[in-house]
């Protein structure tokens, strides 16, 4: 790759190389709290969750420092993809969680109904 568009590389993927740092911490947070999630019996069906989240943001940091460090673009693409991944995993987690809390907030409305006997 010639030199321009390696250090256009560099400029774009800068942003994503300072936070570095803050992603790798999020990346391990995610991990530790799968791990302790998976010591409960309910926690082990969902503890893969964050564990793949984190591990996911750690393979996004990495390959960013990689392509600050070299200008590559496969690397460029392969965190962007890895990005794309992580919110996506956390976009269809809060679509189920607000899915289950507007659940939960009918069945809690409906069984007040019941309980009052129809009487408002």
């Amino acid at each position: 790759m010639d030199h321009p568009s390696q250090e256009l590389l560099r400029d774009l993927v800068e942003p994503l190389y300072r936070g570095k740092f803050w992603m790798q911490l999020t990346g391990v947070m995610l991990i530790l709290s799968g791990i302790l999630t998976a010591l409960s019996i309910v926690g082990l069906i969902v503890a893969w969750i964050p564990i793949w989240a984190g591990w996911v943001l750690m393979q996004a940091a990495g390959a960013a420092g990689r392509v600050f460090e070299s200008g590559d673009s496969r690397d460029m693409k392969f965190a962007l993809g890895k990005l794309k991944t992580y919110f996506t995993i956390f976009g269809v987690l809060i679509l189920i969680y607000l899915a289950i809390a507007v659940g939960g907030m009918l069945f809690g409305a409906v069984g007040m109904v019941g309980m009052m006997g129809g009487h408002m």
